[in-house]
């Protein structure tokens, strides 16, 4: 393939191998704990980072993982603590977070907002080695975790109340996983773009789940499924010179309506499958008695 000799596609390629892994294998918990769309807040306060970064002529990846891990424990404290009005709150630091970064971008040194595009919608040709081995750091963090620690995670998003009886520690475990969740849009930000980042963290595990039921296996299905699209969208970007965000996320989409559209008939047959076997069940019982057998009434003639 012509395009692995360019370096920038090497990269390009690697960053959205690294993407592919991590977003979905951090997403599946969060849509099992129904906070879908953390990953698009958490996109928003990065977008701070990222702009400090350049003010301060510093790494925007680093800066963002900064800002994003602050801000992702300041959303978890939020959920947990926050009274009836805690969604108000997530809503002003989400959008703070873009108009804090429109602004930043804007005082920094020959600062603009074109300088953000790359980051909000993702680039293939800006990927730089540094950011290679940046993504590289926090991508082997993240699945350390969400592998390493896949059994606590999995229980204090089922049923907190219970992952507490067990003796797990709740509260540090929910900071760990909001902590990762802000590691991963980092990781995404420079192939997906910090605006369509949420949509791969759902979008894999969302399609995954029309064809298995236990979590491992969405799990493992929805890591491939984001491994595929990333690394597909990204070679489709370079042929057509589009954003690779939205070639990976409009991929992604596809492939779950492409599996939504299977699922719907088999299940279906399960479902009579089902029903089949419990009405037999309930005519192989004691006593029971099939629609055709006779029945002798006392003091009938016949």
């Amino acid at each position: 393939m012509d395009l692995l000799t360019y370096p920038f596609m090497q990269r390009a390629l690697l960053a959205a191998l690294l993407v592919g892994l991590t977003a979905p294998s951090v997403g599946v918990y969060l849509v099992q704990r129904r906070q879908a769309l953390m990953g698009d807040g958490i996109g928003h306060v990065a977008l701070t980072g990222v702009a400090l970064g350049f003010l301060l002529q510093a790494s925007p990846v680093w800066m963002a993982v900064v800002v994003a891990t602050l801000g992702a424990i300041a959303m978890e404290l939020v959920r947990a603590y926050g009274k009836t009005r805690g969604d108000i709150a997530l809503a002003m630091l989400f959008y703070g977070g873009m108009a804090g970064g429109v602004m930043i971008i804007n005082l920094a040194p020959g600062g603009s907002t074109a300088n953000l595009t790359s980051y909000l919608f993702g680039s293939i040709n800006s990927v730089s080695s540094g950011d290679v081995v940046a993504t590289g750091i926090l991508a082997a963090f993240v699945m350390a975790v969400t592998l390493g620690l896949r059994r606590q995670l999995f229980a204090i998003c089922q049923d907190e109340e219970f992952a507490r009886v067990m003796g797990l520690p709740v509260r540090v475990l929910n900071l760990v996983l909001a902590v990762t969740a802000a590691l991963t849009v980092t990781v995404a930000m420079r192939a997906v773009g910090l605006l369509l980042v949420s949509a791969l963290l759902v979008v894999p595990v969302a399609a995954a789940q029309q064809a298995t039921r236990g979590f491992a296996m969405t799990l493992a299905l929805s890591v491939a499924i984001g491994v595929v699209v990333t690394l597909s969208g990204t070679v489709f970007s370079f042929y057509v010179n589009v954003p690779p965000g939205a070639s990976i996320v409009l991929l992604a989409i596809v492939v779950f309506a492409g599996m939504a559209a299977l699922a719907a008939p088999l299940a279906g047959k399960r479902a009579r499958a089902a029903a089949k076997d419990a009405e037999q069940c309930t005519l192989d019982l004691p006593g029971s008695r099939s629609p055709g057998d006779d029945v002798s009434v006392p003091g009938a003639k016949g």
